[in-house]
């Protein structure tokens, strides 16, 4: 497998989180919904209960209301061993965020680096121990995948590219890493060769695609709720948190996007 074993990409102490502004309601949606606030906060004050029981020191940043789809911190920044690497988003309406959470979050680490040219985007960016899998896509281009991998490799990191299949918004909308080797993916990430060829994959039903954008925190998976035939599947082997985002994933957005874990 790439990488090496030392830096276990799914063992959390802290999380940054971004108070969900008003604001939201006008995020960006494939599916053209306009979520509700109250319903987003209802659901967002539940993330953040389950990250306290889960006893992570939670950094809690002020809502944005300039930029609707800020709660999703996972897209302008990537954290490494005790680095933060700033992202470039793609769409204008995102592209602003970059430079407030610089300013907000790099006292908290020991190296800030920047993504100048191109665009890439968190929600990209699969982290496997010291490996990194860059999806191209709608949102990420060659051109940042690149500079982004460059800096990765210059902190002992390895890097892949790979292409993000059509219809899918963010590489790991519909995958995550939920063991050392083990990958959750739909139907249409488990043809992608790089990750047949490399990692266990387990396949969810045609369905609940949106139930492969689970999260590993430790000894525990959080998985969105309402996806019964994955929640039978993975209950067998992980100690499963469930968790509403019914809201939320109008907003073409899921459990890792709305943190950043170290």
């Amino acid at each position: 497998m790439p990488g090496t074993p030392f830096y276990m990409t799914y063992s959390f102490k802290n999380i940054i989180i971004r108070k969900p502004s008003k604001s939201i309601q006008h995020a960006i949606s494939s599916k053209n919904i306009n979520p509700l606030f109250e319903k987003i906060l209802e659901e967002h004050n539940n993330y953040l209960k389950v990250m306290k029981e889960l006893d992570l020191k939670i950094i809690l940043l002020e809502p944005l209301e300039d930029f609707p789809d800020s709660i999703f911190v996972e897209d302008p920044a990537l954290i490494y061993k005790k680095n933060i690497i700033i992202l470039n988003p793609s769409d204008p309406t995102r592209n602003g965020e970059k430079k407030i959470i610089t300013d907000e979050i790099n006292g908290f680490f020991e190296n800030i680096y920047f993504v100048e040219n191109g665009f890439v985007e968190g929600g990209d960016i699969l982290n496997i121990n010291n490996h990194f899998i860059i999806g191209l896509s709608n949102r990420t281009n060659k051109v940042g995948a690149v500079n982004l991998s460059n800096i990765l490799i210059s902190l002992g990191a390895s890097v892949s590219i790979c292409e993000t299949p059509k219809n899918v918004l963010h590489f790991k909308s519909e995958c995550s890493l939920i063991d050392d080797d083990v990958i959750l993916v739909s139907n249409k990430m488990a043809k992608l060769e790089y990750l047949k060829s490399n990692y266990n994959l387990i396949e969810l039903p045609i369905g609940d695609e949106e139930a492969a954008n689970s999260l590993r925190i430790n000894d525990k998976l959080l998985i969105p709720d309402g996806f019964v035939k994955t929640e039978e599947i993975l209950s067998k082997k992980y100690n499963i948190i469930k968790i509403k985002v019914n809201e939320i994933s109008k907003v073409d957005a899921g459990l890792s996007c709305m943190s950043l874990r170290w």
